[in-house]
C-alpha cells in the first residue's frame, strides 16, 4: 500500500546550518503518527519542510503518490495537509468566524461542522482571537485546519501551555478525528496521551531518524535513550 505521506532522507538546512540529515517517516490512510524526540531534535522542522515552509536540500517528501518537494505551502495545503502550528498563530485582528472562513475549502467540514465539533468556537464567533483565551485559541487553530478540509492533519505540540482540563479536551477532539478516519501526523510531549492515540511512531534524535516502530515496542530504556525519560 503507498503511504499518504512519505518523507524520505529529507536533509534540511537552516541557511549554512544543516538542521535534518535524513528523516524517513510515512502517514497511512487513516492512521495517526507520533514524531517523538527531546526538545531541538528536529521534530518542528521535519513539519516544516512536510508542509513545505522549509526547502528541502535532499530527499523527497510524497504525498498522495506526488512529489511535493520542491511545492510552495499553500499548493501543499491545496492538495491536503493542513497544519496546526506550534503557538496556535491565529489572525488577532480578525474574529473566529473570520479565522475560520478565511481558510475554507470546499468539504465535509463547514464553519457549522467546526462549530458543532468545538462549540465554544459557536459561542465566541464574534470575538477577536487575540481575546480568547489560550485553549480557545488551539481549538480555532485546528478549526481552521479542518476549514481546509485536509486529507492529512498535522499538529504540532497542540496542547503545549494548556491547563489539564483543556488539554483533556483537545486529546478527546484528535481521538475523535482519528475515529471518523482522518490521518494524523502529530507532536506532543504528553506521552500518556500519545501513546494510546497513535498508530506508530517515529523518534528523533539530532536531526535523524533513529527510531520507528508501534507504540507498544517503546521499552523502558527507549525512552531514556532517545527521550530523555
Amino acid at each position: 500500500m503507498t503511504a499518504l505521506l512519505e518523507a524520505e532522507g529529507l536533509h534540511v538546512f537552516y541557511g549554512g546550518s544543516q538542521a535534518l540529515f535524513g528523516v524517513d517517516l510515512a502517514v497511512e490512510d487513516g492512521q495517526a503518527v507520533a514524531l517523538m524526540g527531546r526538545n531541538g531534535m528536529g521534530k518542528t522542522t521535519s513539519i516544516h519542510a512536510i508542509c513545505r515552509m522549509l526547502p528541502v536540500r535532499l530527499g523527497a517528501v510524497r504525498f498522495a503518490g506526488r512529489d511535493i518537494s520542491s511545492l510552495p505551502s499553500f499548493r501543499a495545503a491545496r492538495l491536503g495537509i493542513g497544519l496546526v502550528p506550534e503557538g496556535r498563530r491565529c489572525f488577532p485582528n480578525l474574529t473566529v468566524t473570520e479565522n475560520l472562513i478565511a481558510a475554507a475549502r470546499a468539504g465535509p467540514w463547514t464553519l457549522d461542522r467546526v462549530q458543532t465539533f468545538f462549540p465554544r468556537l459557536a459561542e465566541r464567533a464574534g470575538q477577536y482571537a487575540a481575546t480568547l483565551s489560550g485553549g480557545e485559541q488551539q481549538m480555532l487553530a485546528i478549526g481552521r485546519a479542518l476549514m481546509t478540509n485536509p486529507r492529512l492533519l498535522v499538529l504540532d505540540e497542540a496542547t503545549e501551555g494548556l491547563a489539564p482540563v483543556i488539554r483533556s479536551e483537545i486529546w478527546q477532539a484528535i481521538r475523535q478525528l482519528k475515529a471518523e478516519g482522518l490521518s494524523i501526523l502529530l507532536v506532543d510531549k504528553t506521552l500518556a496521551e500519545l501513546l494510546p492515540l497513535a498508530d506508530a511512531c517515529v523518534i528523533l534524535e539530532r536531526g535523524r531518524s533513529v527510531w520507528h516502530g508501534p507504540p507498544a515496542a517503546i521499552t523502558a530504556e527507549i525512552e531514556q535513550r532517545w527521550l530523555g525519560l
